[in-house]
């Protein structure tokens, strides 16, 4: 496909989305404001939240949906809304759990109200307490109403229940890759590459990719061949992101990726870059750093360094590209129609593009 089109289907689908969510929280306002200002303020807050992605989720789901032939283009839309409330959900929730107040260079839920507790005079702890405790409020309803919008797909009661299962396990995984997430950060032992990839794809990679592509093939009445090998495509090319977005957490450019190259190696975080390195040589001297909150730039130079002399930058990169082979052999699967592979193999470059 011309790249144009694929801007050009990508803004269509976005459109589409957009207008779902768009009435969506118009009615919640609506209701809101019955209730009271405060409760409207918090929709407000939790749409603006939602509000400026570029909908990649959605866009998995639509993009398999019409790939395998499907037609009517609002219940995509309100599947795909479903995914992009998921992951609003989930992001409200995580920066909850890492104590996060900015996201993506702005305030979030938990910000906006630590400070207007803040202005209105409360000390900063019980101010970022309020903030959090709010969060957890705008989280929950994200994702009640995620689950409510495959309701309002207008499929039929076998469809929906199918849907429902898909997205019941989008959300059963990411739970446990949550928690293994935390548990990383506590234990003082390093957990093994295997694992954190396993986690990444729990967390991450299932209810990114995986289970996106997975109903969106449903929805479209796929043969389950197709399915299977569509979810399995999503759930190797999801692995790989989260191994290249890792990577660019250290190695990337921060003014294209929009990401500190900083934080992850302040926070200590549990990747296959770090898993790898802790069985070299060179983790005596990358030890010394990790994890420090007020590590500086020129510290963060000498790990980068440690990291490339030691392979495990060369490793994660070999690692992304392996997993990006296994999501290219499934598109690959006689099950699927050329459409999908027109689609997804896009996909695969964009993300194997992040590392050259």
């Amino acid at each position: 496909m011309d790249p144009y089109d694929l801007v050009v289907e990508a803004q269509r689908r976005q459109s589409q989305v957009d207008a779902v969510l768009d009435r969506f929280f118009s009615l919640a306002k609506s209701r809101a404001s019955a209730v009271g200002p405060r409760y409207l303020t918090l929709w407000q807050t939790l749409e603006r939240n939602s509000a400026g992605g570029k909908r990649f989720r959605p866009t998995m789901v639509m993009g398999a949906y019409e790939a395998l032939g499907g037609t009517d283009h609002e219940a995509a839309a309100h599947v795909g809304a479903a995914f992009e409330l998921l992951h609003t959900a989930l992001i409200v929730h995580d920066d909850v759990i890492d104590r996060d107040f900015i996201r993506r260079g702005g305030v979030n839920v938990s910000g906006v109200y630590r400070d207007f507790a803040q202005t209105a005079g409360i000390p900063v702890p019980a101010a970022e307490h309020r903030g959090l405790s709010v969060a957890v409020i705008a989280g929950d309803l994200a994702l009640f109403n995620a689950f409510r919008m495959i309701d309002k797909a207008g499929v039929g009661d076998e469809m929906r229940t199918r849907l429902h299962d898909i997205f019941d396990e989008a959300m059963f995984a990411s739970a446990a890759g949550e928690l293994l997430d935390v548990d990383f950060s506590q234990l003082k032992s390093m957990p093994t590459v295997d694992e954190v990839v396993d986690m990444e794809r729990l967390k991450t990679a299932v209810y990114s990719f995986e289970a996106p592509v997975e109903a969106g093939a449903v929805l479209a009445g796929a043969p389950e061949e197709a399915v299977s090998a569509l979810a399995m495509f999503g759930r190797n090319i999801g692995i790989a992101y989260q191994l290249v977005d890792d990577l660019l957490g250290v190695f990337g450019d921060e003014a294209a990726t929009g990401k500190t190259t900083i934080g992850d190696l302040r926070e200590g975080k549990r990747t296959a870059l770090i898993a790898y390195a802790s069985a070299r040589p060179e983790w005596i001297e990358i030890s010394r750093w990790l994890g420090l909150p007020d590590l500086t730039r020129a510290q963060a130079g000498v790990v980068r360094t440690a990291l490339e002399d030691c392979g495990a930058r060369q490793y994660a990169e070999d690692l992304a590209r392996e997993y990006a082979s296994r999501a290219s052999a499934a598109l690959d699967s006689p099950a699927l129609p050329e459409a999908a592979r027109v689609e997804f193999r896009p996909v695969i470059d964009s993300v194997l593009d992040r590392v050259r």
